[in-house]
């Protein structure tokens, strides 16, 4: 059995959905912090610091996997700053418990390319750098990337992980990340023909297609124990871009299309982030290969939220 917590959210959403098209309904159980929608399977609600609860689910499913998705995002944790440390770390202590005591065999947890910091290679950044983060969620990330490998080489856990560029999909809103322009300007484009972006002009950072990310979570889970040889957090590259190419490209569609600036806080965040990332170890040890660009993921995005 597998348990998936946050999976209200962007990643956990359409990760479940993967999951249970896969191994079975019944086999895939869904958390989250309230009732989500659409539920085709297992689901209780759970708030992740309840390490009894949390515990009991586990037992009572008699779960085997637990990709661990529960995070206060970049933007919202600056708002929320010993929350958000509270929330990531606490909860990722919990489930790295579990699987010492034997309980669980393999943990799935997202890292994020906000480890990074003004003193890191912005391009092409490498699997080993300088890692300086100036957000919380970033020093939250970094803290856990450490420990993860800290229960693997100590205690044999079985933990793997991916340093998430800015991630797209449609099939839930913005959650509060610095990369999040990316997703809600496809819903802008549709619903009024402009953007107010919260990043400057020329502003580049690595996002990714939901599909690929979806994808590349999987893998990673499935990839041998001993191809694994980082368990720390696997840099995964994805697509580089900058605001007014994302919208040179929804112009392609949508004619009218305009697209304003009016940086934020936000805007100091993403220049602290690298503008794209070297992924040669994933694609090395486990065979990760991206299959959206830019374009593809634009045509993608709009075609399926006209839909919607």
């Amino acid at each position: 059995m597998i348990l998936v917590l946050g999976a209200g959210g962007q990643v956990g959403s359409e990760l479940v959905e993967k999951l249970r098209a896969k191994h079975g309904k019944d086999k895939v159980v869904a958390t989250d912090i309230r009732e989500t929608e659409n539920q085709e399977g297992p689901f209780e609600v759970l708030n992740a610091l309840d390490q009894e609860k949390l515990r009991e689910i586990v037992d009572r499913y008699k779960i085997e996997e637990i990709y661990h998705l529960v995070a206060l995002l970049s933007a919202t944790a600056e708002k929320q700053p010993e929350f958000g440390w509270k929330l990531n770390m606490e909860t990722l202590f919990t489930v790295l418990d579990l699987a010492k005591e034997g309980k669980i065999k393999k943990v799935f947890w997202p890292s994020s390319i906000a480890v990074f910091g003004p003193n890191t290679p912005r391009q092409e950044t490498p699997q080993h750098t300088v890692t300086d983060p100036t957000t919380v969620y970033g020093i939250s990330k970094l803290a856990g990337e450490r420990w993860c490998e800290y229960y693997a080489k100590n205690y044999g856990v079985d933990v793997r992980s991916i340093r998430y560029p800015g991630l797209i999909g449609y099939k839930s809103l913005p959650g509060g990340g610095t990369t999040d322009y990316a997703v809600d300007i496809y819903h802008k484009a549709l619903e009024s023909k402009s953007y107010e972006c919260f990043l400057q002009k020329g502003t580049y950072l690595p996002m990714m297609y939901m599909e690929d990310a979806i994808r590349a979570t999987i893998e990673l889970m499935e990839a041998p124990s001993e191809s694994i040889k980082i368990r720390s957090s696997y840099n995964l590259g994805g697509i580089s871009f900058a605001p007014e190419e994302i919208a040179a490209e929804i112009k392609k569609h949508i004619p009218e299309f305009e697209i304003t600036y009016a940086p934020d806080f936000r805007q100091k965040i993403a220049e602290s982030w690298p503008g794209s990332i070297n992924d040669t170890a994933a694609q090395q040890d486990w065979g990760w290969e991206l299959h959206f660009d830019l374009k593809k993921m634009t045509e993608d995005m709009l075609k399926t939220l006209n839909k919607v």
